[in-house]
Formats: structure tokens, C-alpha cells, sequence
């Protein structure tokens, strides 16, 4: 039987934008400064900006989208004790609402620890979304690199994150080839290199964001307040496929390198449902952490899912979930560049002298 979802979202680095198409145009005159200041100091609570319906039943609610008020760096490096306040009032209005699972987009997942802050939360089941965008993203990488030739090398950054974990397991398992893990920590770097090396499976690991200039396909993980990835980190025509939220990745890269490929990572098609309220997609595209939250809810999941780093067991669940209800999509999205469709990714994607 399904459930109802909640899924949590907050207001991205130009606040002014996002409050005026959330709810007034005239409120995108306020200065970002001053948008920033309100969060921090107003008690301003977390607010329904979206509800979800299914294709089949277009006058019952499903899911409720709940914007929490703060900024991505406000999540991340504001006082813990408020931030934890904050998602918990959020976790109550999903509960008003009737949602028994709830999913963390974007930086309220690191903002609560992957949900381990959350997870005392025995009234809701919690997930951060990211057993299925690891499986999502899995797909998109192997997209990508069947055109690309067995000896292509591809960095994952942020290898050793709570998505990075878990889809470098799941390619190590299904590929073969070279890949470079780039992570801020070395003994963790090396924990997962030692996991995943084998026979078929050559594993670098570097702290510095330089390495991947050698890189041919670059996955970013990352869960920064800010662009990570520049032009000067880019071999000419490398491939990126940009998993992050806020991007990670600096606009300015596709005016300073046309030779290079920026694709939109984790974004999975469900024409089977429709959203009012937006989230910063086009209609009829959901983050995968989006999906996996209406998925579980779908399958009359109960209790937590995924917490901290998921398994790759639960990865596999996902995918299982998305084919009993692929009546609504859940399948991976045509490829994207900033928002816009890339009409052939395989045209702009470069393919390497060494392809076979």
C-alpha cells in the first residue's frame, strides 16, 4: 500500500531567486544579503512550497515538498543546535502533513549527518536519497563511457562521501578499467581503494582536486557550498557529469573551455507524476533522491532507509523498486547541460583515440 512522502529542499545560493518564484515575484528585489540575514536571525519555519500527485489519482495528494529556510552555507556551517532545530521543525510539518517517509535533498542530508541526526525519529522513516542517485548515477557513467573506449580514466570526487561510497562499489562490481578517487582524506581514500582493487580494476587516490587533469570522465560527488570544479582542473575534452546540489561545477567553464562536456547528473524521469511548486527542474524530472523518497513511499515502506552511506544492497532495492512502478518513469533522464537538453549527448560527448 502507498504511503504519503515528504521531501525536504532549501533555498540555493541566490535566495532572492528562489523565494520570488516559490511564492511573490516582487520578493526577488530583496537583496540575497538581506534574504540571508532573515534566515539567520527571524524565526522564519520551514514551509510547504510543493505537493505531488500521481497521473492516476490527480486529486490525492502523495507528497508534500517542504523548503527549509536557510542557506546552503547556513546549513553547513551555521550553529549545529539551530540547524538541528530547523530540520526537526521541518520532520513535524512533514508528520502534519501524514508523511511516513521523508527524504533530505540536496545539503539537508550533510547538514544531518546523512540522516543520523534524524534517526531518533521513530515517528517517520528517514532517507538521504542516495542509494538510488549512486544507482542513477551508475547508469549515466556507464552511458558515457561506452563511447569513450576501455582506457578511459575516470576521478570520482568526493569518492568517499555517502554517494561516492556506494557508486564506486556498485562500478567496481560491474566495470572494469581505471578510476582515480579523489577525497579530502587519504586514510579513507585508501580504506575504499584497497575494497574495490582487484585484477580487472586499477584504483588511484589522490587529496588534490589537480589530479584529475587526468581524468577523461570526472563524477562529481561533492556537497560543498560552492563551485569546486574550474577550468584549470580539466584536461581538454574531458566529460563531467555534475551529481551535486548546489552545482559544484563554476558556470564560467562553459564559456572558458567549449572542449569541454558538462552533463547533469542524478536526474531520473517520472512523466507519471506532476509537481506543483517548483524545485529548479523542468516538469516531469525529479532528483533521484526525490525518487527514492516517492519510491519507498510507494512500496508502503517502513522505518529508515538510507542513513549515512547506503549499501549496495540497497542501491539494488532501488532499482527494483523503480521496475515494479515504472508505470510513473523512474528511469534514467536524457542528458543535460545547465538545465538545457543536450538533443544527442553522444554528439557533444568526445569520443577518445583510444575508443576501440
Amino acid at each position: 500500500m502507498a504511503n504519503k512522502f515528504a521531501f525536504l529542499v532549501h533555498p540555493r545560493n541566490n535566495p532572492r531567486y528562489d523565494m520570488s518564484q516559490l511564492f511573490w515575484s516582487p520578493l526577488g528585489l530583496i537583496p540575497n544579503g538581506v534574504w540571508s540575514a532573515a534566515f539567520q536571525h527571524l524565526p522564519i519555519p520551514p514551509m510547504i512550497t510543493g505537493r505531488m500527485t500521481y497521473a492516476d489519482k490527480p486529486n490525492e495528494t502523495v507528497g508534500t515538498i517542504i523548503t527549509v529556510p536557510l542557506t546552503p552555507h547556513q546549513l553547513i556551517n551555521g550553529p549545529r543546535a539551530r540547524v538541528q532545530a530547523k530540520l526537526n521543525a521541518a520532520v513535524d510539518l512533514a508528520r502534519g502533513q501524514g508523511a511516513t517517509v521523508l527524504g533530505l535533498g540536496a545539503l539537508t542530508a550533510p547538514a544531518a549527518v546523512g540522516g543520523k541526526t534524524l534517526v531518533k525519529r521513530t515517528d517517520i522513516g528517514i532517507t538521504n536519497g542516495n542509494a538510488f542517485t549512486a544507482a542513477i548515477t551508475l547508469m549515466g557513467v556507464e552511458k558515457l563511457l561506452d563511447r569513450m573506449g576501455p582506457e578511459a580514466l575516470v576521478a570520482f570526487v568526493g569518492a568517499t562521501g555517502s554517494v561516492g561510497t556506494c557508486l564506486v562499489r556498485l562500478f567496481s562490481r560491474k566495470r572494469s578499467g581505471r578510476v582515480l578517487l579523489v577525497a579530502r582524506n587519504q586514510t579513507r581514500l585508501d580504506r575504499l581503494a584497497k575494497e574495490v582493487c582487484c585484477d580487472h580494476f586499477e584504483v588511484r587516490t589522490s587529496t588534490d582536486m589537480m589530479s584529475v587533469r587526468d581524468a577523461d570522465l570526472i563524477v562529481l560527488l561533492t556537497s560543498s557550498t560552492e563551485a569546486l570544479l574550474g577550468s584549470d582542473h580539466l584536461k581538454e575534452g574531458a566529460v563531467v557529469l555534475d551529481d551535486t546540489v548546489p552545482r559544484n561545477t563554476s558556470p564560467d567553464i562553459v564559456k572558458l573551455r567549449p572542449d569541454v562536456t558538462i552533463v547533469d547528473g542524478g536526474l531520473v524521469e517520472i512523466p507519471g507524476a506532476c509537481l506543483t511548486g517548483p524545485i529548479g527542474l523542468p516538469t516531469g524530472l525529479a532528483y533521484a533522491c526525490l525518487a527514492e523518497t516517492m519510491l519507498l513511499a510507494l512500496d508502503g515502506h517502513e522505518g529508515h532507509f538510507s542513513i549515512g552511506t547506503p549499501h549496495v544492497e540497497q542501491a539494488e532495492y532501488m532499482l527494483q523498486a523503480a521496475a515494479r512502478h515504472q508505470k510513473f518513469g523512474f528511469h534514467l533522464a536524457s542528458f543535460r547541460s545547465f538545465g538545457e537538453v543536450i538533443e544527442d549527448p553522444m554528439d557533444d560527448v568526445k569520443v577518445l583515440a583510444c575508443a576501440a
